[in-house]
């Protein structure tokens, strides 16, 4: 597997009233969604976002998917703010980062949608991943603006695209070619806005450790005038199975051709034949049926018991987040329930009635449903509050 260690970390800034932004990291996926809208509604979207984003590809993890995760999340945004009269004209960028599964093991795909970003860092040096989806940027590629210019035009914050848009648009796919000791970036634009390129290739890269790197980050935002809420992920490559092309970026669903795994028949060993050998006196046919049969009875037990054991969902708490869990809950003989899922939503921003049963525990037939559960109780917690969230 390509395997990563992670650390995050958001803050409101100095300027801000309400923390915006939303953030999701597990052991193959991490989101950084940076909403807009005013009072509680970005916060609304960016979460949103971030749930159904993280739920659908979940369930399915692949390249192709991505944009589907997009235009789900688009679709939630849209019908929440239409229940929402309030909560009209939300939106929210959304930039991921999670490994999917090929024949061959298992790669890094990104997708980005506005003004959030990915960057990778390696032996010091830094490349951006993304594109901001803003006029301004747009201008530079085009050739209209300078870089430095664009990061003082007064439309380099109008972004021409989002989630949350009556029209919904992809956002860029691609895969990451990595190696081991790689570090990947995701931020809101509070960080990138505060902290030039050079300063974040300083803070981010190695020898500093990921939570030494993730505070010097956000730190040197708020130094630096902390204008806007800051969201930083940073993530530290560990193993590889893939071998990517540089610089990957897909403009169709990606064909199981389409890269080089990290072993292949260019770098396949000698082919050595065996010599045939006399079977055993003792291997008869009528002991290597029995065998066989032994064999299959026992691997169906284990299969049995690894399926019942696995095979249920529920909703707990960890570390002050609503977590979904995948096993039984309280163990089934050697096998004990995992995190499969630590959500964007507080337990202590729960109705008490759920706050209570999220203490013992709340089953569910599926890590969609569970995911679902989680959101529904965090909407009635919102509808139910005197106040907005904040």
């Amino acid at each position: 597997m390509t395997t990563w260690r992670a650390a995050s970390a958001t803050n409101v800034g100095l300027v801000r009233e309400a923390n915006e932004d939303a953030l999701l990291v597990t052991p193959t996926m991490a989101i950084v969604a940076d909403g807009m809208g005013g009072h509680a509604a970005g916060e609304v979207a960016s979460e949103l976002a971030v749930s159904v984003f993280a739920r659908l590809l979940v369930e399915q993890p692949s390249l192709a998917r991505l944009n589907e995760g997009l235009l789900e999340a688009n679709a939630a945004i849209l019908a929440d703010a239409q229940a929402h009269p309030d909560r009209t004209g939300m939106g929210t960028t959304l930039t991921a980062v999670m490994g999917v599964e090929y024949d061959t093991g298992t790669a890094l795909a990104w997708v980005n949608i506005g003004d959030s970003r990915l960057y990778q860092l390696r032996d010091g040096a830094i490349k951006q991943i993304t594109d901001d989806h803003s006029v301004a940027e747009e201008w530079v590629r085009q050739g209209r603006l300078s870089k430095e210019e664009a990061a003082v035009h007064p439309r380099r914050h109008q972004l021409t695209r989002v989630l949350g848009m009556e029209e919904a648009k992809d956002g860029d796919t691609g895969l990451l070619s990595v190696q081991v000791g790689d570090r990947l970036l995701l931020c809101s634009d509070g960080l990138s806005n505060e902290v030039s390129d050079a300063e974040l290739a300083e803070l981010a890269s190695a020898p500093h450790g990921l939570e030494q790197a993730v505070d010097a980050l956000v730190a040197r935002a708020l130094a630096n005038g902390g204008h806007d809420n800051i969201t930083v992920v940073v993530l530290e490559v560990e193993s590889v199975s893939i071998e990517v092309p540089e610089q990957f970026r897909a403009e169709a669903p990606l064909s199981r051709a389409s890269f080089a795994p990290a072993s292949g028949p260019s770098q396949a060993a000698p082919v050595v034949r065996r010599s045939q050998r006399r079977r055993p006196w003792w291997m008869t046919w009528r002991s290597g049926a029995f065998l066989a049969t032994l064999g299959g009875l026992v691997a169906g037990v284990f299969m049995v018991l690894s399926w019942y054991a696995h095979s249920a969902f529920y909703l707990a708490d960890y570390q002050g987040s609503v977590t979904v869990y995948q096993g039984q809950p309280h163990g089934f003989l050697w096998y004990e329930p995992k995190v499969a899922l630590q959500t964007v939503f507080k337990s202590s921003e729960l109705l008490p009635g759920d706050a209570t049963r999220l203490k013992n525990y709340i089953s569910e037939p599926s890590l969609a449903a569970a995911i679902r559960h989680a959101s529904n109780m965090h909407t009635s917690w919102v509808v139910s509050s005197p106040t907005p969230a904040q």
